[in-house]
């Protein structure tokens, strides 16, 4: 008896969690909206991220942005972990796969097989794509080439990176690529969803 209680509970725990997340997502937007300026990261608290919203499916976005050529995108895996890719135009984006091929997709095969319905943009606080025609170039340079793909050492996210910054020191995760982009542009970064 005291199982079913616990769950009753634990539930209403959860949903008073994902509702001061909701409010605090509405909250980050209507001071978005109000700013005046691209918010820089000499703004920026000592330990406060440089990343104001990261890309959710859970939560709904205002912001709807049309990618431009060298904007960064992602979509969800499992609810958990972030893919990455590089918009090219004409319903295209510049991947590196599972298997270590880096390969031209479209819109929909970016979605296709991942648990995430929408695809985010990185964005400035005036809802302008970070974009680098420089990394997008590199990125078309190595279509079709094959990588030595790794979870954790050479994944996606260290494939955006290098389009950036070849030569760079490697990275892992989806917030150390945020970070590294927020200092690269002097943005904080909002992700916003992609209007295609």
């Amino acid at each position: 008896m005291p199982l079913p209680l616990l769950w009753l509970g634990a539930a209403a725990i959860s949903a008073l969690a994902v509702k001061e997340l909701a409010d605090d997502r509405k909250k980050q937007q209507r001071k978005r909206r109000y700013y005046r300026g691209v918010q820089t990261l000499d703004s920026l608290k000592r330990h406060e991220s440089p990343v104001v919203t990261y890309p959710t499916d859970l939560f709904s976005t205002e912001q709807k942005v049309k990618p431009a050529v060298g904007a960064i995108v992602c979509c969800g895996i499992g609810g958990l972990l972030d893919h990455t890719g590089i918009w090219m135009g004409d319903n295209t984006i510049i991947e590196l796969d599972g298997n270590g091929l880096i390969k031209p997709i479209s819109v929909q095969r970016f979605t296709k097989e991942r648990s995430g319905k929408n695809i985010f943009v990185a964005c400035d606080s005036q809802g302008n794509p970070m974009t680098s025609e420089l990394a997008a170039n590199r990125a078309h340079q190595q279509i079709f080439q094959c990588h030595d793909y790794h979870m954790i050492d050479n994944n996606c996210h260290q494939f955006i990176w290098q389009c950036f910054k070849p030569k760079d020191s490697n990275l892992t995760t989806f917030k150390e690529l945020n970070v590294r982009l927020a200092n690269f542009f002097d943005r904080k970064i909002y992700w916003d969803v992609c209007d295609f």
